[in-house]
């Protein structure tokens, strides 16, 4: 199995959603990660999948997709014709003693400490699952405490936009 990453530009209806999750569920499909906003057009959603599964599969869940009604186009994002991040909040407990430390690690992967109080912070880091891992084993001779990660979000690169050929469809 491969991963793939998939941007359905839908309908901003209710039940959209549910809709599009259950076919990869009813497939046994297990979705990797999943991001649902707004467009820059009010009446259009992205939902970002990112999915393990073989090509053919895929092929078939795709051809699904496209039969449900507020579905108006999906594309596979290549992970080299597009740019990719997941963003990660991390609680530290810290002292001030290791807060030098800890505070090195946020500079060197370019993160933000988001929120302060006297025994921890809170990291936010964005980047590709490599640099999100690469963080958490930075921090992890320290006290994290917790984790909470985005799904992935995804656009392709270069000038052409799928949201507006989308657009075209519902407007048509």
């Amino acid at each position: 199995m491969t991963r793939h990453t998939l941007s359905v530009l839908v309908e901003n209806k209710p039940g959209v959603l549910a809709r599009v999750a259950g076919l990869f569920s009813r497939r046994a499909f297990n979705i990797h990660s999943l991001a649902v906003g707004q467009t820059e057009h009010p009446e259009i959603s992205r939902i970002t999948v990112v999915v393990d599964v073989d090509e053919l599969p895929l092929e078939q869940v795709t051809k699904q997709l496209n039969k449900l009604v507020h579905v108006l186009k999906i594309v596979e994002l290549d992970p080299e014709k597009s740019v990719q991040r997941d963003m990660l909040l991390i609680k530290v407990r810290c002292d001030a003693r290791q807060r030098v430390d800890v505070l090195q690690i946020v500079e060197l992967f370019r993160a933000h400490v988001v929120d302060v109080s006297p025994d921890s912070l809170i990291i936010e880091a964005v980047g590709n699952p490599g640099k999100l891992q690469a963080i958490l084993a930075a921090l992890a001779p320290h006290d994290v405490r917790e984790i909470v990660q985005s799904g992935t979000v995804a656009i392709g690169r270069g000038s052409r936009s799928i949201t507006e050929r989308a657009l075209d469809r519902l407007t048509a």
